[in-house]
Formats: structure tokens, sequence, C-alpha cells
């Protein structure tokens, strides 16, 4: 098992697995199918605002991974957040949750992260429990959005 970052060549599976996480119970609506390609065109443009990973068994993409990253003064300082981790099915329970969030403290802490922050949809019970048995815990905010 092995992460690495996102390549050109991944376009295929990212799209095709980005298309499955969005219409599985781990979010609550799925979201139009050009904002896939936007992802990954925001991904391969730079490191920026999105980062992305491919999480890999024996050379083979089993799933992915995207961080999305910014400010908060009420965090102090950079916030990352996961935004995403997708696995197809017959990859899940090989310790690749375990694997990913070892992955990415080790590199928040060395780019100075002071906080990271995830979204886990009520049905997603099986990702909660990994979540806090890994130390996250709930906020406290209810989201509000206005969509332009």
């Amino acid at each position: 098992m092995k992460i690495r970052k996102i390549l050109k060549s991944d376009h295929d599976f990212f799209i095709a697995a980005s298309t499955t996480f969005y219409s599985s119970e781990a979010v609550s609506h799925g979201i139009p199918a050009d904002y896939h390609e936007s992802a990954f065109e925001e991904l391969m443009r730079s490191d920026r605002y999105q980062e992305g990973f491919i999480l890999e068994a024996d050379g083979v993409a089993a799933g992915y991974a995207l961080i999305s990253k910014t400010y908060s003064r009420e965090a102090g300082g950079t916030v990352w957040w996961l935004e995403e981790l997708f696995l197809y099915p017959e990859y899940r329970s090989m310790g690749f949750g375990h694997l990913y969030f070892d992955f990415i403290e080790k590199k928040a802490v060395k780019a100075g992260v002071k906080r990271l922050r995830l979204e886990v949809s009520d049905a997603n019970t099986r990702a909660a429990a990994l979540y806090s048995k890994l130390g996250y815990a709930p906020l406290g905010y209810s989201q509000m959005i206005k969509e332009f």
C-alpha cells in the first residue's frame, strides 16, 4: 500500500472514482459532472488551494484523497480540509484509512498546519467511527451555504 501525488495520467481513474464517490452514501448529494473535471484541472494547475493523492495497492489505484487549504483566524493559521477520501469497496478494511491519516497528519505537521478539518455524513457511520478512533471530534458548528 502506498500514497502518491495525483498525476495527469490518473485523469480517467479520478473522474470514475470521483463520480462513484459522489453517488455513494458518503455524501448527501451529487455534483454536476463538470465539477469532477474542474477539480482535476485545479489539481493539475497547482497545489495552492487543493492537493490530491492516489492510494495504491500493489501498483493499482484503489482510491483517492483530496485536501483543500485555507487560513483560519479561529485556528490561528492554515487549515487543511480533508475534503474527500474514497476507496473502492474491495480495498476497504485493509488499513488504507490509517495509512492515509498517518501520511496526511505528518505532512500537515511538517507544513505548519494548525488544524485538520473534515466532514462526515450521518449515514457514513463506518467513516465516523474511524475518525473518532483517530482523535477527530465534532466541531459543533452547523454549516450554512449560499451558492452562486
